[in-house]
Parts: C-alpha cells; structure tokens; sequence
C-alpha cells in the first residue's frame, strides 16, 4: 500500500506546475465566497489572503504570481469569480482594486522570500505577514486613492478590521507549508 501512496501521479514537472497554478486560480476563486461583509467598510473578509499567500510559498515566486495574475485576467474577462460573484473591470476600478493587485505582489513577495529562508515556523510566519501586509497595503493605498477618505480612515476600514484574521491565515498557511514542504519541492 505505501509503495502505491509514493508513487507519482503526475510525471511531467511542467505538467505538475501548470496544474498547480489551475488549483490556486480556483482555490483564490473559491475563497471569493467565503465572504464576511463588514457594515463600516466596502471590502469584505474573505478566504482568499490563504490562498494568496499559499500559492507564493507552494509555486514560487513565478507561478504564484502567475496564478493571481491568471485569476484577476479570468474576473476580469467575465468569470462571476471576484468576491459575491462579482466580475469585470469595475471591481479593479472598486474599493477592492487595490487588494486584487495587492494579490500578485503578496504571492511574488511570499514565494521569493520562502525560498531565501525557510526552517522554522516563526521564520515562515514573518514572511507571510510581510506578504500579506504588502496585500493590505496596496487595499490602502487604493482604497483611498478611490474613495477620497483620508489615509487614516482607510488604514482604519481597510486594514484595521483584517489584521486578527489576517494573523490567523498566515498561522495556518504558514502550517501547511511547513508540513509539506519536503513534498513540494519534489513536485515544484
């Protein structure tokens, strides 16, 4: 039976990549509906930081960006897969355009940076925040941008309100990676 759980599934690395980009574009589209909406601000608690920071630390740098980029091209063709179903380029336009592009700069940071320093969990743990505080920053920076409110009233509804969550997200993928990371470098 373990002879049969080790054997590969896939053969082709580059097979093996693509579909793992494809599995981040969903997962990052699945956690669109995980929705939390937030009566003080217009952006809503979601899953997809998770899925965000996890593709950077499983694909790289490369392909988790690749995935993000892939996945905002998808909603932006017309695929209901922006957070309440939502798609097109209103919503990079949106209080949330900022996040969406903070999403590839979150996975490129996070898979660049795991692959300089990756032993322990507090180690991973930092990268991630860092990553996800460059995801929240971008939100920000947008947010205010679009809405006119004052750096400091954006930074109070669009950064504030998803630190905890935030936190806890990077907690868990920072787990995750840490418990596969042996097979993922066999496949990646």
């Amino acid at each position: 039976m373990e002879a049969i759980l080790k054997r590969e599934v896939v053969l082709s690395k580059t097979l093996a990549r693509l579909l793992g980009v494809l599995a981040f574009i969903i997962f990052t589209a699945l956690g669109a509906f995980v929705r939390i909406p937030l009566p003080f601000t217009p952006v809503p608690i979601t899953l997809q930081t998770l899925f965000v920071l996890l593709s950077g630390v499983f694909l790289g740098a490369g392909l988790g960006a690749t995935a993000q980029v892939s996945y905002l091209f998808l909603g932006l063709l017309g695929l209901p897969i922006f957070t309440g179903a939502g798609f097109g380029l209103i919503y990079l336009f949106g209080p949330t355009g900022g996040y969406l592009i903070g999403f590839i700069l979150a996975s490129f940071l996070a898979g660049r940076l795991i692959s300089l320093r990756r032993e322990s969990l507090f180690s991973v743990f930092c990268i991630l925040c860092l990553a996800d505080f460059i995801l929240l920053g971008s939100g920000v920076i947008w947010l205010a941008f679009i809405s006119g409110y004052s750096f400091h009233k954006s930074l109070f509804i669009g950064f504030m309100p998803f630190i905890i969550g935030d936190l806890l997200k990077a907690m868990v993928a920072s787990i995750l990676y840490l418990k596969l990371k042996t097979r993922i470098r066999e496949v990646f």
